[in-house]
C-alpha cells in the first residue's frame, strides 16, 4: 500500500512539475515576443526604456532572466525526480 502511495505521489509531483515547466516555457516565449514588440514600439516613437538606460536591463529583460532560471530549476528537479523513481514507477508513468 505504501509503495502505491509513494508511486502516486511521485507521479503527481512529476506531472505537476512538467506542467509548471511547460507553463514557464510558454511564459518565456511570450516575454521574448513582448520584448521585441516593446523595443519596436520604443524605436518607432524614438524613445528609450528608462530602466534599461539606468540599469542596463529592462523590466522585461529581468523577467526573461528570472523565468529562464525558473525553467532551469524545474529541469533540475525533473532530473532528480527521474533518478528517484524506480523502474516500476517510470513504467507506470509511461502508461499514464
Amino acid at each position: 500500500m505504501t509503495t502505491m502511495t509513494n508511486t502516486a505521489q511521485h507521479e503527481r509531483i512529476l506531472s505537476e512539475t512538467v506542467v509548471a515547466r511547460d507553463k514557464a516555457k510558454a511564459l518565456l516565449e511570450g516575454l521574448k515576443q513582448a520584448k521585441l514588440a516593446t523595443e519596436r514600439e520604443l524605436a518607432d516613437q524614438q524613445r528609450q526604456d528608462l530602466l534599461k538606460r539606468v540599469t542596463g536591463k529592462s523590466a522585461i529583460d529581468n523577467a526573461i532572466e528570472s523565468t529562464h532560471r525558473m525553467i532551469e530549476t524545474l529541469d533540475r528537479t525533473l532530473q532528480r525526480l527521474h533518478l528517484e523513481l524506480t523502474d516500476d514507477d517510470l513504467a507506470m508513468l509511461d502508461r499514464g
